[in-house]
C-alpha cells in the first residue's frame, strides 16, 4: 500500500521539525509526505524547507483554515490511504504506520484503521497526561459519545472520494462531523490496531483549552445535525474524555 500523511500547519515554527521527522523515521518504505503550510511568517517555513528534498508535496499559501488545508491535502494525496499528522504531535515510533498498514493487510474490506494514542506535557519532560486508548469499534459506542482518535485515523482514498471532505461550516469540529458522517452515517468498515499510533502535545490545535466551549457548541450543532440526541452525547462524550487523564 501507498500510504499519505498529511502535516497541515501555520506558525508552528516550535514543533515542526519534530512533526516531520517522525515522518520520514517511520520504517515503512512506500509514503507520500504532504506538507500544507498557511503561509507562516515565523520561520516556519524555514523549518520545512530544511527538509524539503524529503517532502513528496509542499504547498505554502493561504487558506481558510486548518480544515481547508487539510482538504488541499486530500486533493493532493495519491496513495491508497490517507491520514494525518498535525503540527504539534509525532509518531509514538518507527513503527507505526507499518501497523496500520498491516490491519488492512489483514482484509481487503477494511476501509479504515484507528489506534491508541498519548497526550504529554508541552514541555521538554513530556509526561504523560492522558491515555486514548481506542478499543473496538460499534456504532454504539459512537451513539455514546465515542470516536476515535482522529490523528491515528486512516482511511482509503476510494471512501473518501466517495463520501467527501471536511466540512467548512465547523471551524473547531469539522474532524467530529468527518467522523461521524463516515462512522455513523455510512457506516464504513472500520478496524482496530492494538497499538500507540501518535503522541500529542498538550496545548497543540487539537488540546487548547481556550477553544474548549466552541468546540461544545461545535460538538452539540454535529451531533444534532446528524440526527443523535445532542446533549446526552456531549455529555458522555466529555465524561468518557475525563476518564482519560492519567492522575498520579
Amino acid at each position: 500500500m501507498r500510504i499519505s500523511v498529511i502535516t497541515v500547519c501555520y506558525n508552528r515554527k516550535a514543533t515542526m521539525a519534530k512533526a516531520i521527522q517522525s515522518v520520514l523515521d517511520q520504517d515503512y518504505g512506500n509514503i507520500e509526505y504532504i506538507v500544507i503550510d498557511g503561509n507562516s511568517t515565523d520561520g516556519t517555513q524555514e523549518v520545512i524547507r530544511s527538509f524539503v528534498s524529503q517532502i513528496t508535496t509542499y504547498v505554502s499559501e493561504p487558506d481558510k483554515g486548518m480544515y481547508d488545508a487539510i482538504n488541499k491535502g486530500i486533493a493532493l494525496a495519491t496513495g491508497d490511504a490517507i491520514g494525518l499528522m498535525h503540527s504539534d504531535d509525532e509518531f509514538y515510533d518507527c513503527t507505526a504506520i507499518s501497523k496500520i498498514v498491516a490491519q488492512f493487510e489483514k482484509d481487503i474490506t477494511i476501509e479504515g484503521v484507528y489506534g491508541d494514542g498519548v497526550y504529554v506535557s508541552n514541555d521538554a519532560e513530556e509526561r504523560l497526561i492522558r491515555n486514548r486508548i481506542g478499543g473496538d469499534f460499534s456504532i454504539e459506542r459512537v451513539k455514546a459519545g465515542w470516536l476515535p482518535l482522529h490523528p491515528t485515523v486512516y482511511l482509503k482514498k476510494a471512501i473518501i472520494d466517495k463520501y467527501g471532505l471536511y466540512d467548512l461550516n465547523f471551524k473547531i469540529a469539522s474532524d467530529t462531523e468527518f467522523l461521524l458522517r463516515y462512522l455513523y452515517k455510512y457506516k464504513i468498515k472500520m478496524s482496530y490496531v492494538n497499538a500507540y499510533i501518535v503522541k500529542m502535545r498538550m496545548g497543540g490545535m487539537s488540546t487548547n483549552a481556550k477553544r474548549a466551549v466552541e468546540v461544545l457548541k461545535e460538538d452539540y450543532q454535529i451531533y444534532k445535525y446528524h440526527g443523535l440526541s445532542a446533549l446526552r452525547v456531549v455529555f458522555l462524550k466529555k465524561t468518557i474524555a475525563l476518564k482519560q487523564y492519567i492522575t498520579r
